[in-house]
C-alpha cells in the first residue's frame, strides 16, 4: 500500500475516501487483466464486459507497447 501524499491529508475525508476507491478499482481492473480473466463493469444499466485486451507480458511498458492503429 503507499503512503499517502502530505497535500491529500489536507483534503477532506470523503474525498480521500473516494481517491482510495478510485485507486483500488484501478488497481483491481489491472490485476484482472495482467492474469488474462474478464473484467466487468456497469453501464448505462447493463453490464459491459471491459476486459477484452490480451494479457500483457510480465516486461511490457506503456512505451514497449503499441497503440491501436500505429
Amino acid at each position: 500500500m503507499k503512503t499517502p501524499r502530505n497535500r491529500c491529508l489536507d483534503l477532506p475525508l470523503e474525498r480521500r475516501a473516494l481517491l482510495a476507491l478510485r485507486a483500488a478499482v484501478k488497481e483491481a481492473i489491472a490485476e484482472r487483466r495482467r492474469q488474462g480473466l474478464p473484467v466487468y463493469v456497469w453501464r448505462d444499466g447493463k453490464v459491459v464486459d471491459i476486459g477484452k485486451r490480451r494479457p500483457r507480458s510480465p516486461g511490457a511498458t506503456p512505451a514497449t507497447r503499441r497503440r491501436k492503429g500505429s
